[in-house]
């Protein structure tokens, strides 16, 4: 499989500026991405504001398996993390991201009144990967569409300011990837997810790993989603069940166009809804480098 890497100008430059705009203001809101939280965070963006108060918003709630996003939820509040979600096609949980802000901003909140002085909005910046939803939270909080929202990376390139009541004033950033994946696990899982421009990965590479994880995690999510027989899923290889599901759809044996729409069907939740990381994985991986 080839080896994924992305790391565009505007990106180099969204991390420059962001760190100048941190002292602006007063938390972080860190958007992942409910089916992968751990691959969608940056590690450059979390060793740059890790001196911040910092709320992380698992979006693309709807997308996600919900039985494993309440463990990471779970495992989160274990870690002491300040973690909620978030679902982009409808406009609740705003207020949850406030109070989650509050939270963290309590001992922040205190000094200031023990100084006299007056209670101001929180000032919040977004920070994520591409694709992860950042213009769809900020166009919630606008109350319209004052971003373009798209189903792909890099739709946002600059940055603004939008103000939420008397409550949120927020700073839109565009999304960061980092220089190198040293971990080649983490960019398949971005380019499954959408994270990574479809020009800069093989689409039956990507497509392939999905169906092996499917048919380990989520048996039957194929077959049913694509009309061919379950035991099938065990008694074939990845590649031939792509080419099952390429003739299916009457694409006879264009394999690269059965990759690509099984890949838009799986992101835009036709196979069910789908995680691809659970908390137990990180014991492992920890287990697996003693």
């Amino acid at each position: 499989m080839a080896i994924i890497q992305w790391y565009p100008g505007h990106m180099a430059k969204a991390k420059r500026e962001l760190t100048e705009k941190l002292s602006l203001v007063d938390v972080i809101f860190e958007l992942v991405d409910a089916r992968i939280p751990v691959s969608s965070r940056n590690p450059d963006v979390i060793e740059l504001i890790q001196n911040k108060p910092q709320v992380l918003i698992l979006m693309k709630t709807d997308l996600a398996d919900p039985s494993i996003t309440n463990q990471w939820l779970e495992y989160y509040k274990n870690q002491n993390i300040e973690a909620v979600t978030f679902n982009g096609k409808s406009a609740k949980g705003i207020e949850k991201i406030i109070d989650a802000a509050r939270n963290v901003l309590e001992e922040d909140a205190l000094k200031r009144e023990e100084k006299g002085l007056k209670e101001r909005a929180i000032r919040a910046v977004t920070v994520g990967i591409p694709n992860v939803g950042k213009s769809t939270l900020i166009n919630r909080f606008a109350g319209k569409n004052i971003t373009t929202t798209g189903n792909r990376p890099g739709v946002t390139k600059a940055q603004q300011w939008i103000k939420y009541k008397n409550q949120l004033e927020l700073l839109d950033m565009p999304g960061i990837l980092w220089p190198k994946f040293e971990d080649q696990l983490i960019g398949q899982k971005l380019a499954l997810t959408g994270a990574i421009k479809d020009t800069l990965y093989y689409k039956d590479d990507i497509s392939i790993f999905g169906i092996n994880y499917l048919t380990k995690n989520y048996p039957g999510a194929l077959a049913k989603r694509y009309n061919f027989d379950p035991a099938l899923e065990a008694e074939l290889s990845a590649p031939d069940i792509l080419l099952l599901i390429t003739e299916k759809r009457g694409y006879f044996d264009d394999y690269d166009r059965g990759a690509e729409m099984m890949l838009n069907e799986l992101r835009d939740g036709k196979l069910g809804r789908l995680s691809f990381e659970k908390p137990e994985d990180l014991s492992t991986d920890e287990n697996d480098s003693e």
